[in-house]
């Protein structure tokens, strides 16, 4: 998280405005500068669980700013600078307040040196992130907030950034993030492997992974790099359904439109060491060789989700609700269940077989969920893939694949929420009326009458 806080600055300096108001998170984010930028120099050893580096960040106030804080959870601070010049700093909880000698106005850069034993973190719901070690190095994951357990910064979706990071391990260890390789040297019993993301990134799908990997880089037949991580005991396992990438690939990009990002790819863990799939950015992440079903799902990601990312955490269902409908999607052109099939049997309680899964369907709307700790839950994803059903069924087809494609085009890089997507769907079926799908299907609670 990004803050701005008071303290003394020059005349005219402001405090800024603390959080972006997001309803979950609300100390998440900034309303005081953008970031653009981050150079993470990291070094981790696995075996005394230390990880010690420095976070450059570029940033560009919106105003004047007296102070400012950092997301920053765990891990000891040793330095900060801002623009070159030695800056005052404080700890409170997971705020490292840094206070410049002169306040910072336009682009500016802050330096970070820091090193510790990096945490995991507890998400509401229960579920673990952050830093999380493994037998052969660790994973580092960030949905919603994890990302602060590695490396100071702006933990919102709605401050993306480019990205370029080092990490230094033991010779023997790989490195895999984000984006493409940048280079790798050895020296002595170390090696340090750099990673660039050009393309726009929200700091929640930044991940790192160290272990003993298999990585292999292959190239689409279109020319797209696609560069895979797995673990030697999930090689076999693997092998057969991350061949079919490019596959997955170009099916997406005849139903989406242009793939996002300049490479793609997939990290295979052991299931012990990642408790769950996650769409990190060019490089989801699974616990486990994923079957054909799970790979759609995360692949379609890249376009919903991490190209078009959530204006705020209140609108997951905009990242799961369309990875969820793009299983669907694929299962209805590769012999499966056809989508409307999927919708009747969810909509009659039979498609799961644990009752209380069905009942949670309709536990709230999509749109709304109660709390942080209902953000990935059954309605986020299933009821939300049923309001683009229910798209689908007011418009047709030939209009409801073009407003797909449309959707990733007109906010590719970006930020949006739900009110961008009902406004945007009026305005491309302009004859067709929504309010009924707005209200009982997005926004109402409990089961809607059948259509």
């Amino acid at each position: 998280m990004v803050s701005v806080v008071a303290c003394g600055g020059g005349s005219g300096a402001s405090a800024g405005g603390s959080g972006v108001g997001d309803p979950y998170f609300p100390e998440a984010g900034n309303s005081g500068y953008d970031v653009g930028h981050y150079a993470l120099d990291l070094a981790y050893d696995p075996r005394a669980h230390r990880l010690s580096g420095t976070a450059t960040i570029t940033a560009r106030a919106r105003e004047d700013l007296s102070a400012l804080t950092l997301d920053l959870e765990g891990l000891e601070v040793e330095e900060v600078t801002v623009d070159g010049v030695a800056a005052r700093w404080s700890r409170a909880g997971r705020e490292l307040t840094v206070r410049p000698r002169e306040a910072v106005e336009g682009t500016f850069r802050v330096a970070v040196r820091y090193a510790g034993a990096p945490v995991t973190v507890t998400d509401p719901d229960g579920s673990q992130e952050g830093w999380l070690r493994t037998a052969d190095g660790a994973l580092a994951l960030g949905e919603p907030v994890g990302s602060m357990a590695w490396f100071p910064g702006s933990h919102h979706p709605s401050d993306k950034a480019t990205y370029a990071v080092a990490v230094t391990v033991p010779s023997g260890l790989r490195v895999v993030s984000n984006g493409e390789p940048a280079g790798e040297e050895r020296k002595g019993s170390r090696t340090t492997y750099r990673w660039r993301t050009g393309e726009p990134m929200a700091s929640y799908l930044a991940m790192l992974a160290i272990g003993r990997f298999e990585v292999r880089r292959t190239v689409t037949a279109g020319g797209l790099p696609v560069y895979t991580a797995v673990d030697p005991e999930q090689a076999g396992a693997g092998r057969a359904v991350l061949a079919r990438i490019p596959e997955v690939l170009e099916w997406a990009e005849r139903t989406f439109g242009p793939y996002p990002f300049s490479s793609a790819g997939a990290v295979v863990e052991r299931p012990e060491d990642a408790g769950y799939a996650l769409e990190t950015q060019n490089r989801p992440v699974f616990p486990g060789a994923p079957d054909i079903v799970l790979l759609v799902h995360e692949i379609a990601h890249q376009w919903y989700g991490d190209s078009v990312s959530p204006r705020s955490w209140r609108d997951m269902w905009l990242n799961e609700g369309f990875a969820t409908y793009a299983q669907w999607l694929w299962q209805e052109e590769h012999g499966g269940d056809s989508a409307q099939r999927i919708f009747d049997l969810l909509y009659a309680g039979s498609y799961f077989p644990d009752a209380g899964t069905n009942e949670a369907l309709w536990s709230f709307p999509p749109a709304e969920p109660p709390g942080a700790a209902d953000i990935s839950a059954t309605s986020v994803y299933w009821r939300g893939a049923m309001v683009l059903h229910r798209i689908r069924q007011t418009v047709g087809d030939d209009s409801f694949f073009a407003l797909l494609r449309g959707w990733a085009r007109e906010h590719r890089h970006g930020n949006a929420g739900t009110g961008d997507f009902t406004a945007y769907v009026e305005r491309s079926a302009p004859g067709e009326d929504f309010t009924g799908i707005w209200e009982d299907w997005l926004y109402g609670e409990g089961r809607p009458e059948r259509p």
